[in-house]
């Protein structure tokens, strides 16, 4: 039996699923909810779901809000140089 590697829960599947299990398949712990993937299959080992694609997202959302705060900077840039003339 597996256990979640959050919350130590032991994870129950069925006899007639452990055939189809392969390495990097999802799982969700009952207990906790935690995302899980397939690490090993002997013994069957699970870890935390950590999918780069949400990380990738997390980036790309951290670099527009930088682009954005640069336009910015740039637009009260212009409005100063209004002012001067």
């Amino acid at each position: 039996m597996a256990t979640c590697p959050e919350c130590d829960a032991e994870i129950e599947i069925d006899d007639d699923d452990i055939e189809d299990i392969q390495i990097g398949d999802p799982f969700e712990c009952d207990e906790c909810g935690s995302a899980l993937r397939v690490a090993t299959l002997v013994p069957l080992e699970f870890d935390p779901d950590e999918d780069p694609d949400d990380e990738d997202e997390d980036d790309e959302k951290k670099e527009g809000e930088d682009a954005d705060d640069v336009e910015e900077d740039e637009d009260d840039d212009a409005d100063d140089d209004n002012w001067d003339e």
